[in-house]
């Protein structure tokens, strides 16, 4: 289970239509509803530069929010869709849903690393080449893993990590469907500027 769901903090938005949107983004806010889940939508205001800020730091759209409005109990949401204004790309609108524990997502979760010292390639000066440092997973609201780890124990030079060498938390599945790379234990650049030259030699002769 995830252990830190990121807080999006958003205000009720008092009435509805084009004239109330105009208003908040008057008032320096960005209009937004959030719907689903079983209740009735919420209009619903967030401030600028926060929604502003969670726009830049990348992935808003793949990223599970607990939503919180003064008033009301949180709850988690995932964001729907970004209006933006067609000539500033300012955003205008957002759209947020919620989720029930049993609702299906698409989430980008963290890779970890783990037991380096008892890697031999790595303790032969070998490099750990991360090709994928998040994966993203179709998972189950309820049941978000914290982070997926990779058990570098006994790996040696010129290993490779795919997906399917990663145990997977019960019901999650990569959204690609490919036994894809995660990382390697490259040679070190020693050893392979030597290589290079022996094969060069080679081909010389």
């Amino acid at each position: 289970m995830a252990g830190e769901i990121p807080d999006l903090i958003a205000t009720v938005r008092t009435g509805t239509g084009k004239g109330a949107a105009r208003q908040a983004r008057r008032n320096g806010d960005v209009p937004g509803v959030v719907y689903g889940g079983g209740a009735e939508p919420l209009p619903l205001s967030l401030d600028y530069n926060y929604l502003l800020k969670h726009l830049k730091a990348g992935r808003f759209l793949s990223t599970l929010f607990n939503l919180k409005v003064d008033g009301h109990d949180d709850v988690r949401v995932i964001c729907r869709g970004v209006q933006r204004d067609v000539v500033k790309d300012k955003p205008t609108h957002v759209d947020l849903m919620r989720l029930r524990r049993t609702s299906r997502i698409k989430l980008f979760i963290h890779v970890d690393f783990e037991n380096h010292e008892k890697a031999p390639g790595l303790k032969k000066g070998g490099t750990l080449v991360i090709v994928r440092p998040e994966v993203e997973l179709e998972v189950t609201a309820g049941d978000i893993p914290e982070r997926l780890v990779v058990d570098l124990s006994g790996r040696d030079i010129g290993d490779v990590i795919h997906i399917d060498d990663i145990a997977l938390p019960a019901g999650a599945t990569p959204t690609i469907k490919r036994n894809f790379v995660i990382a390697n234990i490259s040679a070190p650049s020693g050893l392979r500027s030597a290589e290079s030259g022996e094969a060069d030699e080679g081909a010389e002769g």
